[in-house]
């Protein structure tokens, strides 16, 4: 009863919502209208799945007194519609529970997405930019912006290490589940012999912080300027452009060299830090303070692993969901849904388990 009776607090909230909406002087405050217009939306998802479940609930009462009637055909009709609304009650339940879900309040932030080679020299370095191109598709399919923010090239066009922003609604719920240690088995370029390599990459996504998420004291960073060199500065190698700020508290640390400007590098590089510190705030609340970065993307080890990209067998194995798909080029391609959707039933299923949210 509890449930339901939050559920109906919902809905007068909702209906008052569309009342207000109408009214002609919060019409002429965009501000106010605004925020509302948010608000309603916001639960009106919620109020149509429980409307639809109230009338389900209804016709399968009407359909009950049907099965009393002295026509057989139409009692055999009414039982028949009886298991027809039970299957389409139990799908309403199930879509009404996990829209009662607490809400990540990141959901709906951009991201900034960190790949780094772990395991495996330059083909883990080769491979990470396999990744970086993923997400960038993927980025592209959704209607999303992507930045680079930092990156470490190789010789070969592989990356140490690539920083990047993406912009979009809604990037954090659906990129959340991609932070761990993404292993690749094939055949290197550079293996005379055709043997396959296993190699890692660790991937970290965090969610973009606001100013007003993390407070950053002047006093607390440490600033340093240097020449930029290699990839993405060797045409600004005579002046000092590029930038290293150090988080003095944490001990965190950012390097940005890849912009002319080294004002433009110093505001990537607190772009970065701010969401690290963002995470690690998160981390201190979970109590895993010592683990803040190790938690998310393990130690980049071959053994420490949340997906497998198989290429000898053009195979796609995500280890947390047991889901094998034997379409690694169109997954490198960007179309990362067929992995991201079931990983977000999955990951719903296991908080309904632990809320053990009940409507009747």
């Amino acid at each position: 009863m509890e449930v339901l009776a939050k559920i109906q607090e919902i809905e007068e909230r909702y209906s008052e919502l569309e009342e207000k909406l109408s009214n002609p002087d919060i019409i002429k405050d965009p501000k106010t209208y605004q925020k509302l217009a948010k608000e309603h939306s916001h639960l009106a998802p919620i109020v149509d799945a429980y409307r639809k479940y109230r009338s389900i609930k209804e016709e399968i009462e009407e359909n009950k007194s049907l099965l009393k009637d002295s026509d057989p055909d139409i009692r055999k009709l009414a039982a028949e519609e009886i298991d027809r609304l039970k299957e389409e009650l139990k799908e309403t339940e199930k879509r009404l529970k996990i829209l009662l879900l607490p809400k990540d309040p990141n959901d709906e932030k951009n991201i900034i997405l960190e790949i780094r080679a772990g395991t495996g020299g330059e083909e883990a370095a080769l491979f990470a930019a396999d990744l970086f191109r993923m997400y960038v598709k993927y980025a592209e399919l959704k209607g999303w912006r992507t930045e680079i923010l930092s990156q470490n090239v190789t010789g070969r066009g592989g990356f140490k290490e690539v920083i990047v922003l993406i912009e979009g609604k809604g990037a954090y719920s659906r990129l959340k589940y991609e932070a761990g240690v993404h292993r690749v088995q094939r055949v290197p370029e550079t293996e005379a012999q055709g043997r396959i390599h296993t190699s890692a990459v660790t991937v970290a996504v965090l969610p973009e912080a606001e100013e007003v998420d993390v407070e950053i004291r002047p006093e607390d960073l440490r600033i340093d300027v240097f020449r930029a060199s290699g990839h993405g500065g060797q045409h600004v190698n005579t002046t000092d452009s590029a930038v290293r700020i150090t988080h003095i508290p944490t001990g965190i640390v950012v390097t940005c060299q890849d912009e002319r400007s080294q004002h433009k590098n110093k505001a990537k590089a607190m772009k970065v830090l701010r969401a690290r510190l963002l995470e690690l705030q998160r981390r201190e609340q979970e109590k895993k303070i010592s683990e803040e970065r190790r938690s998310m993307i393990g130690t980049g080890d071959r053994s420490e692993r949340i997906r497998t990209y198989n290429f000898p067998q053009g195979r796609v194995t995500d280890h947390r969901i047991g889901l094998t798909l034997y379409k690694l080029n169109d997954i490198l391609e960007g179309e990362l849904d067929m992995i991201i959707d079931p990983l977000i039933t999955y990951f719903q299923a296991e908080a309904l388990k632990k809320q053990n949210i009940e409507l009747d």
